[in-house]
């Protein structure tokens, strides 16, 4: 059990049969009357937000997340097969289990694989990736950096914005968060 008064963002609590993270929370004292917290908590499983409030010192379930650390190994049919790193046990996740972050998954990645109750709740990626751009507009001589932007198809088949000088076959860093162009990669 953890207190409201002990939250902040990340912590994990189960909340009518689901997961929940905090994403924000405030502690409010009023004038009038007691004390209570105020948060933004986003469901883990299907990522919705909600705005909940608690009594101050008021208590709820911890949820109880196993994080296990595994490798993208390689694609059999519609599932994507992990190779936990410590235990050299295999698991098949669907794209669904993933979720959008496929888009930037490729093989020999490792990712953190966060389970409740033996359920896979979500799977973290670095928060930033090398890909190699296989798809893009000609970059055009006089092409600056503070021009603007076009869309590039990496190796994964993920689309991200890029400055104009980009070329077809240059390694490009992009942040997996927020699907941001950080920079080329130095060879």
């Amino acid at each position: 059990m953890i207190s409201s008064n002990d939250f902040r963002p990340g912590v994990s609590i189960e909340l009518d049969g689901g997961v929940w993270r905090v994403v924000e929370f405030l502690h409010v004292k009023p004038g009038k009357g007691s004390a209570f917290v105020r948060t933004k908590l986003k469901n883990v499983q299907n990522g919705n937000v909600v705005e909940r409030t608690f009594r101050a010192g008021e208590t709820v379930p911890q949820a109880n997340l196993e994080k296990s650390t595994m490798q993208h190994t390689y694609k059999d049919g519609d599932d994507f097969v992990f190779m936990d790193m410590e235990t050299y046990e295999e698991s098949h996740l669907t794209a669904s289990q993933i979720g959008d972050r496929v888009k930037y998954l490729k093989e020999g990645m490792e990712v953190n694989v966060i389970r409740w109750n033996e359920q896979v709740m979500e799977v973290e990626l670095p928060n930033s990736v090398v890909l190699e751009v296989v798809q893009t507009d000609p970059g055009v001589k006089g092409d600056t950096a503070t021009g603007g932007t076009k869309p590039a198809i990496v190796e994964t088949g993920a689309q991200v914005m890029v400055p104009l000088f980009i070329t077809i076959g240059e390694r490009i860093k992009v942040d997996t968060r927020n699907d941001s162009y950080l920079g080329r990669e130095s060879s």
